[in-house]
């Protein structure tokens, strides 16, 4: 049976061979008639995020070399993605992330500092997720999916006008998480976004030993879900296209499979070896499509970003870095005790007694 065959359903649910895209790796429009292009205001925010997110993520990098961390996964080159699918979020949406997401967190308006503390091992979340509307990051591969579906179907059963985006890799596609909650989101017709950050490895096993389908996007063909393949190092069409998914699945379309090729830089955390499992070449070749270089030639080219404003970006972002140098370097005020609050609403007798346990222990 050819595409011709199929009928316009089963034809929508199909994504386009090679990935969507805005702009080319020199920052060149590409004309897409299946995106639209985010207006310039859109765009520079797109910019400024993406500098003040890098900044962040070297930061932390090098706050894990100096002990402050204990264990930090960068996720440079994969900005575009992170910054990009979070500013396409309203105001009322949730977002459900991944240890790997940290950027995403802060673009979301979440402290960094309080991003942290999971790497850090101090608190196991650090921030109000309600306050920020931002799920814990989610450390088990593949689990935040479900999380993501439970709340937005309960947000639908409310009446509530509610999206969830959720960020995982292509290592969870291949958790049963995943296929459960990709089923079931179809099945409910959830308003529910799931952003595939493909960055070619589940930390050293490659793509091509995870998968034998087309795309990744191709496994939404067989749960109902409309999916499409984008160049997930472009920006703007990563905006465009999980904006255009939070908007249809907010006016009950249901949700949508979104798989953004990128590229993991750095090694999969400062404990791994990733010149073990790829060569430079590799790398190299990741490096000429960066996205933060690709935005940014695009908003120069067009006369929309000048020296004098890559400079004050660039000194807002090194004023970031500074605030959460020295919030990581102050020391934690910890209280034992806090390992049983926010366990259960009503203790349990059994937490009560480790807690009393505790307490007789410390203070003798």
């Amino acid at each position: 049976m050819s595409v011709t065959d199929l009928s316009a359903r089963e034809r929508s649910l199909l994504p386009t061979e090679l990935p969507l895209a805005l702009l080319d790796k020199n920052g060149i429009p590409v004309d897409d008639p299946a995106l639209e292009m985010p207006a310039d205001d859109v765009l520079l925010e797109l910019h400024r995020r993406i500098v003040i997110g890098r900044r962040f993520d070297t930061q932390a990098t090098a706050l894990t070399r100096q002990g402050r961390l204990a264990v930090y996964p960068s996720s440079r080159g994969q900005e575009a993605c992170e910054v990009g699918s979070v500013l396409a979020l309203r105001e009322q949406d949730w977002l459900f992330p991944t240890y790997r997401d940290s950027v995403a967190l802060v673009t979301r308006g979440v402290d960094p500092v309080q991003t942290l503390t999971l790497l850090q091992g101090s608190w196991h979340l650090g921030y109000d997720p309600y306050a920020h509307k931002v799920g814990p990051q989610c450390t088990p591969l593949a689990t935040n999916t479900l999380h993501a579906v439970g709340l937005a179907h309960a947000a639908r059963l409310k009446g509530e006008d509610t999206v969830a985006l959720v960020l995982l890799g292509d290592g969870a596609t291949s958790e049963g998480d995943t296929h459960e909650a990709l089923n079931f989101a179809a099945v409910w017709k959830a308003p529910v976004v799931f952003l595939v950050q493909n960055n070619g490895y589940a930390i050293s096993v490659p793509m091509s030993k995870q998968s034998a389908a087309p795309s990744l996007a191709h496994k939404g063909v067989g749960y109902g879900v409309p999916s499409c393949l984008i160049d997930g190092n472009d920006p703007a069409a990563v905006y465009a296209t999980v904006r255009e998914a939070i908007t249809a699945a907010a006016a009950g379309g249901g949700p949508a499979l979104i798989e953004a090729r990128t590229y993991r830089i750095e090694a999969h955390t400062n404990a791994d070896d990733a010149g073990r499992y790829r060569d430079s070449d590799e790398v190299a070749a990741w490096l000429d499509r960066d996205p933060l270089d690709r935005i940014e030639r695009y908003l120069t080219g067009r006369g929309l970003l000048d020296d004098a404003r890559r400079a004050e970006i660039q000194a807002e972002a090194e004023d970031f870095a500074a605030s959460v140098r020295d919030g990581m370097n102050a020391e934690p005020e910890l209280d034992p005790a806090d390992l049983f609050a926010h366990v259960y609403a009503q203790p349990t007798k059994a937490l009560r007694d480790q807690a009393a346990l505790l307490a007789e222990e410390l203070s003798s």
